[in-house]
C-alpha cells in the first residue's frame, strides 16, 4: 500500500526537484501529486483520499477543510522552524532522505492502525553482543560487526540498548529524531510503529544503520523487557535489514533471557584478564543451571571472542561450553573510529554465521 502525498508549491522548479528525488528513491512507498493551485490542491486532497498534504508556507491552508484522516505540514525555509501556524512544519531544503523521514513521521503519527503493508519474510539474522565483565570492549565489538557485514554488502542495524550506551561513539549521520523517539513512541503502543521506526533511523556514510542516542539517558530505563522485545520484533519483520547486531547490557535475569532467546547467536567478549575470565565462567555456570531446570536453550547459541588480548598478561578462558571465535589484538594509541576501521576489517566476524541458528 502506498501513501498518497501531494505537495503544494509555487516553485515548479522546487516541486520538480523534489518530485524526480522521491520518484526515484522512495517510488514504493509513495503515490506523488503536485500542485501549485491551492484551490485544485484541496479539491484533490478531498476527492482522492489524500493521506499527506505537505504545503509552502506562503499558502494558508484551512486545515479544517482537509479530510480527517489527512496528516499535514509547512513548508518551511530554515530547519529551526519545528511548527508554523499551529502546524508540524518540514525544512523544505534539506536533503530528500530527511524530508521523506519527517513526512513518514507526521503520517505516522496521525493515523491509527495501518492494514496491506507487505511484510517480507522473516530472513533477517540477529546477534547479540555483551559481557559478564565491564571494560571488555563489547560496544566496540558490536560496533565492528556491524560495520563488517555493511562493508559486505549487508544491510545492518547497529542497536543500541545499553543504558547508557550511545551510538554515536561509532556512527554519525543527519536526522532530526533519535532513541528518545523510539522509546516515546514504545510507550505510546500504536500500530503504526513500524513507520515510526523508519522516520527515526538513520544510515551512517559507511552503510551501518543506527539510531542516535536518547536526549536523556534515563529514557533507555524506562524500556521493560516487554518492549524492548516488541522493539526487537518490529525491526525484524520490516524487511528492511538483514543483520541487527545489538549491543546490551549482559544479564542472565528472566528479562535478559526472553530477550536472549530471540536471537540467533550471543557473542560474549572477554578480555583474557582474570577478574574477566572469571566472570564469564561464573556466568556460564549460571547459565548451565538454568537451563537443566528451564528449556532456555541458549548455550548452544553463545560463543565468545577475545578483545584487546595480550600473550602477556592475558589468560585462555579454559575449557567452556560454548565456541571460540578468536581474537582482536590491542591497538595502542588509536582513536575510537581507527580501531572501529581495523576490526571490522577482521574476517572473525565471519565466524559467527558459521554457528547453529
Amino acid at each position: 500500500m502506498k501513501i498518497r502525498l501531494a505537495l503544494l508549491d509555487s516553485d515548479r522548479d522546487y516541486l520538480e526537484r523534489i518530485v524526480t528525488a522521491f520518484g526515484t528513491r522512495y517510488s514504493e512507498k509513495f503515490e506523488i501529486y503536485a500542485f501549485t493551485d491551492p484551490e485544485l490542491c484541496i479539491e484533490t486532497v478531498r476527492e482522492s483520499k489524500i493521506d499527506v498534504l505537505v504545503a509552502d508556507a506562503s499558502f494558508e491552508i484551512n486545515t479544517i477543510l482537509l479530510p480527517s484522516n489527512c496528516s499535514f505540514a509547512y513548508f518551511v525555509a530554515s530547519a529551526e522552524i519545528e511548527s508554523f501556524r499551529d502546524q508540524p512544519a518540514i525544512c523544505k531544503y534539506r536533503k530528500a532522505d530527511l524530508i521523506y523521514k519527517q513526512i513518514l513521521s507526521i503520517y505516522a503519527e496521525k493515523i491509527q492502525g495501518i492494514t496491506g503493508l507487505r511484510m517480507e519474510d522473516d530472513q533477517c539474522r540477529v546477534i547479540g553482543f555483551g559481557s559478564a565483565a565491564g571494560g571488555a570492549g563489547a560496544s566496540t565489538m558490536a560496533a565492528s560487526c556491524a560495520l563488517h557485514y555493511a562493508m559486505n554488502g549487508k544491510k545492518v542495524l547497529y542497536l543500541n540498548l545499553e543504558r547508557f550506551g550511545s551510538s554515536d561513539l561509532f556512527f554519525s549521520a543527519d536526522g532530526q529524531f533519535d532513541m528518545s523517539d523510539v522509546v516515546f513512541a514504545l510507550k505510546e503502543q500504536k500500530a503504526n510503529f513500524s513507520l515510526k521506526l523508519e522516520s527515526c533511523v538513520r544510515q551512517d556514510a559507511r552503510g551501518v544503520y543506527f539510531f542516535e542516542k536518547p536526549k536523556v539517558a534515563l529514557d533507555m530505563m524506562e524500556l521493560s523487557a516487554e518492549e524492548n522485545l516488541r522493539l526487537l520484533r518490529e525491526l525484524r519483520l520490516s524487511g528492511s535489514y538483514d543483520y541487527i547486531i545489538v549491543d546490551s547490557d549482559f544479564n542472565i535475569d528472566k528479562d535478559h533471557i526472553d530477550i536472549y532467546r530471540g536471537m540467533h547467536e550471543i557473542v560474549i567478549t572477554v578480555d583474557g584478564s582474570e577478574i574477566g575470565n572469571q566472570k564469564t565462567i561464573s556466568m556460564l555456570q549460571a547459565l548451565r543451571i538454568k537451563e537443566e531446570n528451564v528449556e532456555v536453550p541458549l548455550l548452544k547459541r553463545m560463543s565468545y571472542i577475545y578483545n584487546r588480548f595480550s600473550n602477556k598478561t592475558g589468560r585462555p578462558l579454559g575449557e567452556v561450553d560454548i565456541r571460540n571465535l578468536g581474537g582482536i589484538p590491542r591497538y595502542e594509541h588509536a582513536t575510537v573510529q581507527q580501531i572501529l576501521s581495523q576490526v571490522a576489517e577482521k574476517e572473525i566476524f565471519d565466524e559467527i554465521l558459521r554457528g547453529d541458528f
